[in-house]
């Protein structure tokens, strides 16, 4: 009672051990409960071996004298390497000799070591399974907890009993079924060579006859060899299917050579070329088949195809399927109808139809197609980026502690599957790659400035963001000015007949088109190399960082940028086309966005060449650096985004636009991986982009995506169309033509009066678009707050684990204050021990 007074008031008096144990989730259960299980661990001779440990009550000089177990001897082998270094207080080898028995018993230090141990547990288990094989045949729901139980056996393995209890264990395993006895092995925590030879006396006849395969039937080996069979066919199946995925073997090496923040860019440019391919599948379909198939009567004037077009879009492209104005505002010929099509200035006519005069057919309308259509791949277009977005959030953002991360790579990151040897070096790389990002992770500290360094810091940081937003705000000034300035100069020239009307253009005016793009791909090209000798000026912290700072600076630019030239199509020349001289806006507007997309391509062809290739040559031929350039991811990344917003904007001015768009991206996947290769190096210090590809899917959601559907959106339900050429000819406004293909429906059929209905208050009606678009925002606000959640309890769990650890610290060392208080040790020993630490 007097111990236990003397322990009660050790506990109470460090305040700091108070205050961490009141902070521990843990403190709501006293009892530690993964040792429960552990105890419960019975065993038939128990009895023999059921000592308990105890603290005896040993004399100085046996407490100088008493050796260490071997097993806990390694606990202070680092000793006189350390020298005066701080260490674990646990970590140290002057404990009593009780403590250390104690020490040594614990679960966690009894794992591994202890052979006998994980015997006598594995035989006390198959006997129990022996036991009740009549009512339970399978051990699936049998524990597989690796911790060997501290009962049963003592603290020094006995070489005899070792053997009977393996020779029983192997008694034990024979009587099992084959399945039984394969979880059961593969269950035990010893290796490989152990359990080869377990499995070999196991499956041995002696102790046991072989079983006779008499007594399986023919129906259990058919049956068998049918359920290999089809495990088979599904794995190559599988296999078959993981080798048609687009890049594999590219992203693999571009991720094992260049780290997961060049490969990040390389997966987005997959993303978006499957988006544009799903554009051009449905307008492919749905608009540019069946108008194909029913063109429209040629045109008075003949254009030649020069070559030129390739560049301009207009000349000989105009009036094809790639623009707007090809497409007509009526039905397809083979069907019959008796009503007046969309505009009212004809009837198709029955008897030419070979149908009678009561005789009506549903046509397809191409004016309804076009508007369904456009809408239909900006709503799904929503749709997988809103769920992108969501999935992306749920698996980038978990907690991962990179020190966890570092184990689980270095321990269970290699595929022993992998037997080629191009494979086997490339997924060496990778794995190398990755282990150097999360080491730098684990070797990222945070610097603690001075108030001083803090200021000049900060002062740097806004001379750098001065510098680049009023670049920024420049370089769009000087764009608005001079497109308002073509502006007025085509109007002037059109006062005067300058200009040619038709499809027929001078070379000259040719050129002229080209100006603006040229232009603006060049700012496009130069600013962002600005924008990185500013960065020197900056130093961050983390790479991640600064690579994040830099796409901020690139997309403020691209949409500045896009922002003016939006302007220019959608407020100046769609508002004023008879002033230009165009009798089809829209067509020259998707011209323009063709030519501003091709001249994107031509600019990063040239960014490739001069940036990364005669800079390679430059610093290893004059300035004799082994050094090469490093990846930009920032102003790719940016790039990708810019011709992607150009694409989303073109497709209701060029339905085929999205095609030139997978052009530009097969061939910059390829150029881009190519110069990589042979041009760039890797980062000098590697970081992990964890959060990279969410990041490029949210700023391609917003502001890419929801600024072009706005765009969009606007056109539509806003402007009017061109008089003279297009499926919306004639109307007020594009959407009309959605309800009059209604009406029309609900005139042939009437009972599809409620698509009336559902036009009105679906489409017609903002609220719905609102509401629609409100729903995918709660169902991603919900998500992330989901996912914020479980960070959250991950993190209170690793709390719980960490402050149970410091519980265990805090009672191994009031158990060595007590024996301490209870054997007082000699100023020779006190002084050792203070000469040591």
């Amino acid at each position: 009672m007097e111990r236990a007074r003397r322990m009660d008031s050790g506990f109470g008096l460090n305040p700091h051990h108070m205050e961490a144990g009141l902070q521990s989730p843990a403190a709501e259960r006293v009892v530690h409960d993964s040792l429960s299980p552990l105890m419960e661990e019975a065993s038939p001779s128990s009895g023999e071996h059921s000592e308990a440990i105890e603290m005896h009550n040993l004399t100085e000089e046996q407490y100088e004298s008493q050796a260490f177990l071997p097993s806990c001897a390694l606990v202070g082998r680092g000793r006189g390497r350390l020298g005066a270094r701080k260490v674990n207080p646990l970590v140290r080898a002057r404990w009593s000799s009780a403590t250390q028995r104690v020490l040594c018993s614990m679960p966690s230090r009894t794992i591994g070591w202890s052979r006998n141990a994980i015997i006598s547990q594995y035989y006390n288990r198959s006997m129990r399974l022996r036991l009740r094989r009549q009512s339970q045949p399978s051990i699936r729901d049998a524990s597989h907890s690796a911790r060997p139980s501290i009962r049963g056996y003592r603290m020094e393995a006995d070489s005899e009993d070792e053997e009977n209890k393996k020779e029983q264990l192997v008694t034990n395993l024979q009587a099992l079924s084959a399945g039984d006895r394969v979880r059961m092995l593969r269950a035990m925590p010893i290796n490989m060579a152990e359990k080869s030879e377990l499995r070999k006396l196991a499956c041995s006849s002696k102790g046991k006859p072989p079983p006779s395969r008499t007594a399986i039937s023919c129906f259990s080996h058919v049956k068998m060899f049918v359920i290999i069979a089809l495990q088979h066919g599904w794995s190559s199946w599988m296999s078959f299917l993981q080798s048609l995925q687009l890049w594999q073997v590219a992203l693999k090496t571009v991720g094992g050579r260049f780290g997961t923040g060049v490969l990040s860019y390389f997966l987005f440019l997959k993303t978006l070329l499957l988006f544009n391919i799903f554009l051009f599948i449905v307008n492919c379909f749905f608009l540019v088949i069946p108008q194909a198939v029913n063109p429209p009567p040629p045109g008075a004037a003949d254009v030649s195809f020069t070559g030129l077009e390739l560049l301009t879009g207009g000349g000989y492209f105009t009036d094809t399927v790639m623009f707007y104005g090809y497409y007509t505002n009526s039905s397809l010929k083979d069907t019959c109808r008796t009503s007046q099509n969309l505009t009212g200035d004809r009837a198709a006519d029955p008897a030419h139809c070979g149908c009678g005069h009561n005789t009506q057919r549903m046509s397809y309308n191409i004016p309804a197609a076009y508007f369904f259509t456009t809408g239909v791949a900006f709503f799904v277009t929503c749709i997988i980026l809103v769920y992108s977005v969501s999935k992306s959030f749920g698996q980038s953002f978990r907690i991962e502690k990179s020190r966890g991360n570092l184990t689980v790579k270095v321990f269970c990151s290699w595929d022993f599957k992998v037997i080629k040897k191009s494979s086997v070096k490339l997924q060496s790389e990778n794995i190398c790659t990755q282990l150097k990002e999360l080491l730098s992770e684990v070797n990222c500290r945070l610097v603690e400035k001075s108030l001083a360094q803090r200021l000049a810091w900060l002062a740097v940081h806004a001379l750098a963001w001065i510098m680049c937003l009023a670049s920024t705000l420049g370089c769009a000034l000087s764009v608005f000015y001079f497109s308002q300035y073509l502006f007025e100069d085509r109007q002037h020239r059109q006062h005067h007949q300058q200009v040619l009307s038709g499809n027929s253009l001078s070379l000259k005016e040719e050129a002229r088109l080209l100006v603006l793009p040229v232009v603006v791909s060049s700012i496009n090209l130069l600013l962002p190399g600005f924008f990185n000798l500013v960065a020197w000026m900056e130093v961050y912290d983390s790479l991640s960082v600064r690579a994040y700072v830099a796409i901020f600076r690139n997309l403020l630019l691209k949409v500045s940028v896009l922002g003016m030239l939006c302007y220019r199509w959608l407020g100046k020349i769609a508002a004023e086309p008879e002033s230009l001289g165009l009798q089809c806006w829209e067509s020259y507007v998707g011209q323009e966005l063709y030519r501003f997309l091709l001249m994107d391509f031509i600019f990063s062809i040239l960014d490739t060449l001069f940036g990364e290739f005669l800079w390679k040559l430059f610093s290893q031929r004059v300035l004799r650096r082994k050094r090469k350039p490093v990846f930009d991811i920032a102003r790719n990344v940016l790039e990708l985004i810019y011709g992607q917003t150009l694409a989303w904007l073109g497709v209701l001015f060029s339905p085929l636009l999205p095609a030139v768009q997978i052009i530009k991206l097969l061939l910059l996947f390829y150029m881009k991986k190519t110069s990589l290769m042979m041009n760039c190096q890797a980062p000098r210090r590697p970081w992990r982009a964890s959060q990279m590809t969410t990041f490029f899917i949210s700023l391609l959601c917003f502001p890419s995506y929801l600024g072009a559907a706005v765009s969009v959106a606007y056109t539509v339900w806003m402007l009017k169309p061109s008089a003279e050429c297009g499926p919306f000819r004639g109307l007020s406004t594009m959407v009309i033509s959605g309800k009059s293909w209604v009406a029309e429906l609900a005139g042939a059929n009437p009972n599809l009066a409620w698509l009336i209905w559902v036009h009105a208050y679906l489409v017609e009606n903002p609220i719905f678009l609102f509401v629609v678009a409100g729903i995918f925002l709660i169902i991603t606000y919900f998500h992330t707050q989901v996912v914020d959640g479980q960070r959250k309890i991950i993190v209170l769990l690793q709390e719980q684990i960490e402050n149970e650890g410091q519980d265990k610290k805090f009672l191994i060392s009031k158990l060595q204050l007590a024996h301490e208080q209870k054997h007082p040790v000699s100023p020779q020993r006190r002084e050792l021990r203070s000469n040591e630490d």
